[in-house]
């Protein structure tokens, strides 16, 4: 993949058009041929994944400075929306070195903690895993367990965490502990940088979900683990909860592209199937009823898509860091389910085997209404956040 020039982070249309080029060639002329084999052997191939990294597809939100392609917002959903037409796993592979953990790291963390980490994040020389849900903490990180508490000048962490992605394959954990009880200072929540060899974290099994397979997840058990006081991101007990929500935000207007990515091929898939199936002798697609489904599809995938790169221009400018991304991920993400659930519908019996698409993409959609934050969560953020603007008036 075309590398932008080193010394500013701003990749030019033209550098951005190849990358992006090359990225859906990547996924449509060999990603897509692998589908069946990543969801039997629940794995993306060793070939796929290398190939992944050459293109510097593990570090492309990672900033120019720390080795990473540098894109913002509005690219990164352009090529999410790529992404996204293909199973979910190959996301998920690099999907948190260059989100919800990367950029904790690039947002938060020290000089010294990028220096050692970023550039071997980008490269995908290591796999960064977000440590956050928890048995009683998922769409609310407010209320988390693992605790983190002085010994001299290190730091020992006990706790259990629960659907970690990559937690299987990670070189590093980005582990957010409670140091002490909210307070009206804030609540108490920090971040850890913790490599996944240290004494005392316990991976659990391979989590076996309902789809999404070869992306995977597992808990993760911390008894005890002693980490220096360089573990500790911006050197500040301070940082773990705004670290939290300032990347899942961030992280929900990308899962609203990736979501966009999936309809569109349930969408394409559906369009094909309409035009070549046929019943009573003529193609299911002259059916009026077929087409009012596609209509339907269309309408929300269209849309789905201007408001994912609206809510990436208000993230870039610093318009709507909060209501926006909650809004795409809410809209995105439960259109998603619809278009996948019609695609099923104007398959008929075909679309609910194994093997086929569509059947893929209804089960491996599912899981986007739930992490980043539930659907109910982000209803509760948009109808929050108006109320405390009018309230600020």
């Amino acid at each position: 993949m075309t590398t932008p020039a080193i010394g500013s982070d701003i990749v030019t249309a033209e550098d951005f058009r190849e990358i992006l080029n090359q990225t859906r060639d990547f996924v449509r002329s060999v990603v897509m041929k692998q589908e069946q084999r990543i969801a039997e052997d629940n794995r993306i191939p060793d070939r796929i994944a290398e190939q992944a990294k050459a293109m510097g597809l593990f570090g492309y939100a990672i900033p120019q400075q720390w080795g990473g392609l540098g894109l913002d917002l509005t690219q990164d959903v352009e090529l999410a929306m790529e992404l996204g037409y293909t199973t979910l796993a190959l996301r998920s592979m690099f999907g948190t070195n260059n989100g919800i953990a990367g950029q904790v790291l690039v947002g938060f963390g020290t000089t010294e903690q990028k220096t050692q980490w970023l550039e071997r994040i980008a490269t995908g020389e290591v796999v960064a895993s977000f440590a956050l849900t928890e048995s009683g903490a998922g769409s609310n990180p407010a209320s988390l367990r693992t605790t983190a508490r002085m010994s001299g000048s290190d730091w020992i962490i006990n706790g259990e965490k629960r659907f970690i992605t990559n937690a299987p394959v990670a070189d590093l954990f980005v582990v957010f502990a409670r140091t002490r009880p909210a307070d009206d200072n804030g609540p108490g929540i920090s971040v850890f940088l913790v490599p996944a060899g240290t004494p005392g974290i316990e991976v659990g099994p391979k989590d076996r979900k309902m789809g999404q397979e070869g992306a995977w997840t597992a808990e993760v058990r911390f008894q005890d683990v002693r980490v220096g006081p360089e573990a500790l991101i911006g050197g500040s007990e301070d940082i773990g909860y705004r670290a939290a929500m300032t990347s899942l935000a961030r992280g929900r207007v990308h899962i609203a592209a990736l979501s966009v990515g999936a309809a569109q091929r349930a969408l394409d898939e559906s369009v094909t199937y309409a035009a070549t199936a046929t019943q009573g002798g003529q193609p299911i697609g002259g059916f009026q009823l077929v087409q009012a489904l596609l209509a339907d599809m269309q309408t929300g995938v269209m849309a789905g898509r201007a408001l994912v790169r609206e809510a990436a221009r208000a993230w870039v400018s610093g318009e709507d860091r909060r209501i926006a991304p909650s809004v795409a991920k809410l809209y995105c993400t439960e259109m998603a389910g619809r278009v996948a659930d019609s695609a099923v519908q104007i398959h008929g019996g075909t679309g609910y085997m194994r093997g086929v698409p569509v059947e893929r993409i209804y089960r491996d959609v599912r899981l986007l209404r739930l992490y980043e934050g539930t659907s109910e969560i982000q209803r509760l953020i948009i109808g929050g956040g108006l109320l405390g603007k009018a309230r600020a008036r």
